[in-house]
């Protein structure tokens, strides 16, 4: 009898254990939950948000990591390989995105760009070079176009010639040196026609190479989510994501994105308020992460590296920034969160400035995890900052 009691309540036990278990990967209504993992921090973020219940949402990133350098372990991969969805920008942040999308694609993991249909700050200039280019090609071969119709007035005023010669009866001799004349004039004009085909194919082979399909965002800047605006975009894209994957979740994967559509709106008129408000709109950034606060807010960041921190300046261009910031009176050195910026530190000591600290939100800190910091919370900390460095 005592052993039949102990027998039953293992069995309870382990009946507890494989429901807990199972629980863990079922959401509210009872469905299978979607396994999604995301790379940036304002990703994990809108897809937690907008997904609720029904995703289980997982970083690619540890803690504190450089979106720009980070590689992921082949346990990670394998892992990821096993996921509903795998969530990242698509602008050129993540170095290794590309090398993933093909190992993942063949495990039939659905990829979703984020940030498809965001024009990138600094593409414009891409897209004027390339207009110019097609009308220098137009211009190239209207000179062409041109350049046979001379020939063809020439041929006609060449044959009047040979009317005339016909008429003052030049004699014979003359006559087939004009035929020789003008045998040799049509091999020079079929090897001018041949020379002018093989430039065309020429062009049309390097608009095929250069077409947009083929275009990607790795010229443009990529941090688009520290722009309030731009991130509505990348939350619509999750949550349309989201919808195609679990399509009987759609009513509350739609409801959670307006809630999450009204915070970020909310935000970009607190930014917007704080930088109309502000003394100066200058500020000295260690990385140019910031520049879609200039287009949308009217700042300017003077920055010591460029895109990526290992852009590094040249002497002359770190002297220029030195020069810049004292002839603005810049008292603050702003450093980002999980870059050392050795050479802002340079610049910092030089100017004799104090730095701050902004967060630009590529990865959360041990420290962000610990606090259960979000999207909002992190950015409020940034204005909070912002207007310490503006004021």
């Amino acid at each position: 009898m005592k052993t039949k009691s102990i027998f039953i309540a293992m069995m309870l036990v382990v009946f507890t254990f494989l429901v807990g278990c199972n629980s863990d990967n079922q959401a509210s209504d009872g469905s299978e939950r979607l396994t999604v993992y995301t790379t940036i921090f304002p990703l994990e973020d809108f897809t937690k948000k907008i997904g609720g219940d029904y995703v289980d949402v997982k970083s690619v990133f540890p803690a504190g990591a450089d979106a720009h350098t980070f590689e992921p372990s082949t346990k990670t991969m394998s892992e990821m390989a096993s996921a509903d969805a795998f969530i990242y920008t698509g602008v050129g942040v993540e170095g290794f995105a590309d090398k993933a999308k093909g190992v993942l694609e063949n495990e039939d993991v659905t990829i979703v760009a984020a940030g498809e249909g965001i024009e990138l700050r600094g593409e414009e200039d891409s897209h004027e070079d390339e207009h110019d280019h097609e009308h220098e090609e137009e211009a190239h071969e209207e000179e062409h176009d041109h350049e046979h119709e001379e020939e063809a007035h020439e041929e006609e005023h060449d044959h009047e010639h040979e009317e005339e010669a016909h008429e003052e009866e030049h004699d014979h001799e003359h006559e087939e040196e004009a035929h020789e004349e003008e045998h040799d004039h049509e091999h020079e004009e079929e090897a001018h026609e041949e020379e002018h085909e093989h430039e065309g194919e020429g062009h049309e082979e390097e608009h095929g190479e250069d077409g947009h399909e083929g275009h990607d965002h790795s010229n443009g800047d990529p941090h688009v989510w520290l722009d309030p605006n731009l991130s509505i975009t990348l939350a619509e894209n999750v949550k349309n994501a989201l919808v195609e994957l679990k399509p009987e979740a759609k009513e509350d994967f739609e409801a959670n994105f307006e809630t999450l559509k009204a915070d970020l709106e909310k935000l970009d008129t607190e930014f917007k308020d704080t930088v109309d408000s502000a003394k100066t709109n200058k500020i000295l950034v260690s990385h140019a992460a910031y520049g879609y606060w200039e287009n949308r807010y009217g700042l300017e960041q003077i920055s010591v590296t460029g895109l990526s921190p290992t852009q590094e300046p040249s002497q002359k261009q770190l002297t220029e920034i030195i020069n810049t910031a004292k002839e603005n009176e810049i008292q603050y050195v702003i450093f980002d969160q999980n870059i050392s910026g050795k050479i802002a530190k340079v610049v910092q000591d030089e100017i004799k400035a104090e730095a701050l600290v902004l967060h630009n939100l590529e990865a959360a800190t041990e420290e962000d995890i610990k606090n259960e910091e979000d999207y909002f919370s992190l950015m409020r900390q940034n204005l909070e900052k912002l207007k310490k460095a503006l004021n």
